[in-house]
């Protein structure tokens, strides 16, 4: 009941608020650090500039005290004053620090995020605690909400969860499962497909995890595959897999984070874009897919798994002293046993959404081009096919797309597939639809509330100007080609300690774009040093999350697959670290200092062969 209130008051809020500003083309901080310097070319257009009320006669303004200072702008024969405060540059990296802190002791992020948006609050507010902590709600999270984009965001997150609601309950992903696990021939197969199954369930992780493990269960048991190495698959395949989907239910929680950093910076770029972009350079995701693949298609393990997998051999899948979870309930929308599992009912509207998005990125980039006269909005579909630089031109179109539109548009039709394909096959009566479309977009409502509070962070670290603080620190003794390393470790520091990966990613988000565009904006290395440095944070709170043992998608992995779960941990944790070393000195760095990506990716991979030729062994000798 408690999710519902907050889902309508969410609903409520975005549909009913109505900002006004007033814009006199004049950007001056409220809050600076002591030591700030103010490029006065960036502030916009005027005739004098007084501070104190003493001319300034130079291109900048350094704010060399605390306290308060007053900026008279004389602009058109009209006056504007500015009321500026200038705190310790220690206090702008206050709120993300006490985020980062409360997130790792208390493994809570809301409550981490909200005392973070809190303090930042305090302070931009002159330490005034009540007014604080009313303006995180008033002021903060509705800023946060209140415009089209974001709330393009939360409706599309909604509308996804209730298409996979729809399908699960209707038994299409039961289906899809069931349609390939009628081929399992062996061990090697019997991986092999589980491995697939992680794979084509992209769009969620969760789903995925509940789905694989449970369906897959018997299947592995009765091949003598061990509970742990299905559990590591399981965990391998849903995270990882749902964090480099082109469609899935992080994309949404993804763009929005890196469009608000975009917007507050006044970088004109395209953040679904940007995201596409960086996928291939997402190392540690590529890299694990990869190395489960090899370690059953190879037939070698080591560590843990090895022994593991040797006592599952002799018909132990379950070790002496594990205590698996059984009797795993679901949140109600496992299908019923009387419903037939088809698998189309699962695919369709999937493939439908993933349709709707290229086609709509396509119609919709189109649609902006022919409106500024762009030659290439007059080719037709097969001339963008066979003629010109193909690449160039579909990337031209699709970053013109509006994305957000897009997206509404795919999860809509999506969820009016799932919908009809189960009424008119009367699978589902249309009371037992609209609970599942709901009771799946319940599921969404606590990503939703992490996103709000992300947003407000985020908003809260650009009023302080704390990227600008912390690069006044480093940006003499950064190398900024080590930049995108020093992201994903600390980026898998904190999901690690706080199993988190989206949490991780709401925290790092609002530091790291900023920091990137203040080192190296109108450099010719900005955009791929921001490609890769979205990518280390994703590619980090994926890895960090992964070998988490208070993370939910390794609890649900153990869970879905009834291992013990600190078998799962201890079998899992040397894979992850293998990858993540190697997916960091060999692919992250190199990359970073202009190595070509294809050839980091193949030594990757080589040296991921090579590990299990050296180090692992065959479970039968």
């Amino acid at each position: 009941m408690r999710k519902i209130v907050i889902f309508f008051l969410l609903i409520f809020i975005i549909s009913s608020i109505n900002l006004h500003s007033e814009d006199n083309g004049l950007k001056i901080p409220k809050i600076v650090f002591k030591g700030k310097i103010l490029d006065l070319s960036q502030i916009g257009k005027f005739n004098k500039i007084f501070l104190n009320d003493k001319e300034v006669t130079s291109n900048k303004i350094i704010f060399n005290r605390t306290g308060n200072f007053e900026i008279k702008i004389i602009k058109d024969k009209k006056e504007f004053i500015f009321k500026v405060f200038s705190i310790y540059g220690i206090l702008t990296i206050l709120p993300p620090l006490i985020a980062i802190l409360l997130a790792l002791i208390f493994k809570e992020t809301i409550i981490a995020l909200f005392i973070g948006v809190l303090t930042g609050a305090f302070i931009i507010g002159k330490f005034d605690f009540i007014g604080a902590f009313f303006n995180v709600v008033d002021k903060y999270i509705i800023e946060a909400i209140a415009n089209k984009e974001r709330a393009s965001i939360i409706i599309f997150t909604l509308l996804l969860g209730g298409m996979v609601g729809i399908i699960t309950k209707s038994g299409g992903v039961k289906g899809i499962v069931e349609s390939l696990s009628n081929r399992v021939r062996s061990s090697r197969s019997t991986q092999l497909y589980t491995w697939l199954m992680g794979i084509l369930i992209f769009f969620d992780d969760y789903t995925n995890t509940l789905v694989v493990g449970n369906t897959m269960r018997p299947l592995t048991d009765k091949w003598k595959v061990s509970r742990e190495k299905l559990s590591y698959i399981v965990d391998s395949t849903a995270a990882p897999v749902a964090s480099i989907a082109v469609i899935s239910t992080w994309i949404g929680f993804e763009i929005s984070l890196i469009d608000q950093s975009l917007k507050a910076y006044n970088i004109n770029a395209d953040a679904y874009e940007l995201l596409l972009s960086s996928l291939p350079y997402r190392f540690y995701s590529i890299l694990a897919l990869i190395f489960v693949f090899l370690i059953f298609f190879m037939r070698r393990d080591f560590g843990p798994m090895l022994k593991a997998e040797r006592r599952a051999a002799y018909g132990k899948v379950l070790g002496d002293k594990a205590v698996p979870i059984s009797d795993f309930e679901s949140s109600g929308l496992n299908p019923s046993r009387y419903i037939e599992a088809r698998w189309y009912n699962g695919l369709i509207p999937i493939v439908v959404v993933i349709v709707f998005t290229f086609g709509g990125l396509y119609i919709s980039g189109k649609n902006y081009l022919l409106s500024i006269g762009n030659p290439i909005a007059s080719y037709s579909f097969f001339e963008i096919i066979f003629v010109g630089d193909f690449v160039r031109n579909v990337g031209k179109i699709v970053s013109s797309a509006d994305s957000f539109k897009v997206l509404l548009w795919a999860s809509m039709m999506g969820a009016v597939t799932a919908f009809f394909l189960s009424y008119f096959q009367k699978i589902l009566k249309i009371r037992d639809l609209i609970s599942s479309f709901i009771q799946g977009m319940k599921s969404m409502i606590m990503a939703i509330v992490i996103l709000v509070l992300a947003w407000s962070l985020g908003i809260v670290l650009v009023q302080l100007g704390t990227a600008d603080f912390l690069v006044s620190l480093l940006h003499s003794n950064l190398d900024f080609r080590l930049f995108p390393a020093i992201v994903f470790i600390f980026s898998a520091f904190i999901a690690f300690s706080t199993g988190t990966s989206w949490g991780t990613i709401a925290i790092m988000f609002p530091l790291v774009i900023p920091m990137v565009i203040v080192m190296l904006k109108g450099s010719p290395e900005f955009r791929h040093f921001l490609i890769l440095s979205i990518s280390s944070v994703l590619a980090g709170s994926v890895f960090g999350d992964h070998c988490s043992p208070i993370s939910d998608t390794t609890i649900m992995s153990s869970l879905a697959s009834s291992c013990d779960h600190i078998d799962h941990v201890k079998t899992q944790f040397p894979y992850s670290l293998t990858v993540a070393i190697i997916a960091l000195f060999f692919g992250i760095i190199p990359v970073s200092l202009g190595f070509p990506y294809l050839l980091s990716m193949l030594i990757s991979v080589l040296l991921a062969l090579i590990v299990l030729l050296f180090f692992g062994k065959k479970v039968i000798e």
